[in-house]
């Protein structure tokens, strides 16, 4: 009797939005595969930001696997959520146990506030000696940098990266450890960040950065001139310490203390 052997499973990071910037290992394994499961906003209309920087970088006719498109409500409501997840992870075991590869591709980074990381718990209770391969991608987190020219640190610098929804309450704290805070998610805080910003005195320091990386990207000095509808591609740099360059020893050190 023979047995199938079971397929391997890959969770594969795509970038923020230009095409350029798919890996090369990406754009192989999404070649090679069996199955590419491709998460989607709307149910049935195949409305996914991945796959459309997917195909802007490889030609329709050189992937072979079958598309498996898989809805993932955008809401917080966790009884919509949950169930999504478990299907989704089922749909895709379902695949693996047929002997199938699959790929899983989503927006930026799989480790980065993705929502494979709900996916891959789901898994990891179905079967847990499931050991995906998870393949980096380009991050918002360099990305918005890269757009704004502010290096995101340098020397001996700190930062941390926060989501704007909860981040703003705790900013009098982080200003003091961090050297510069990227506040994830912010289209819809930004009047209140920017509030919170002049309470600080901080206003001058934060750069507002939506779709980077894509042919829609907008970039703004000032908060109060980022238009009022609401922006999901969105980010803000706060960037709070002067810059000396590469450290010269303790004399850079103290330079920076002062």
């Amino acid at each position: 009797m023979n047995t199938i052997k079971q397929g391997h499973l890959y969770s594969v990071g795509v970038g923020t939005g230009d095409s350029e910037l798919l890996t090369l290992k990406a754009a192989r394994l999404i070649q090679q595969a069996d199955v590419i499961a491709i998460p989607e906003k709307n149910k049935g209309k195949a409305d996914s930001f991945a796959w459309e920087i997917v195909t802007g970088a490889i030609p329709d006719a050189q992937i072979r696997g079958e598309r498996c498109f898989l809805h993932f409500p955008m809401t917080r409501d966790a009884s919509l959520n949950v169930p999504a997840w478990q299907a989704a992870a089922r749909q895709i075991l379902d695949y693996l146990n047929q002997g199938k590869s699959v790929v899983f591709v989503t927006e930026g980074d799989p480790s980065v506030f993705s929502t494979w990381a709900y996916v891959q718990e789901e898994l990891a209770e179905l079967k847990p000696e499931l050991k995906p391969t998870i393949v980096p991608g380009v991050t918002s987190i360099t990305a918005v940098p890269a757009a704004t020219k502010i290096p995101l640190a340098d020397g001996q610098e700190r930062f941390c990266v926060v989501p704007a929804t909860y981040g703003i309450e705790c900013l009098s704290e982080l200003v003091h450890d961090f050297d510069t805070i990227m506040l994830i998610k912010a289209g819809r805080m930004i009047q209140k960040l920017a509030a919170k910003l002049e309470e600080l005195g901080l206003q001058d320091c934060a750069t507002y950065v939506s779709h980077a990386s894509t042919d829609k990207e907008e970039i703004y000095a000032n908060l109060n001139d980022v238009p009022p509808e609401h922006r999901y591609f969105s980010m803000v740099q706060l960037s709070i310490r002067a810059r000396k360059g590469i450290l010269r020893g303790n004399e850079s050190i103290e330079a920076k203390a002062s």
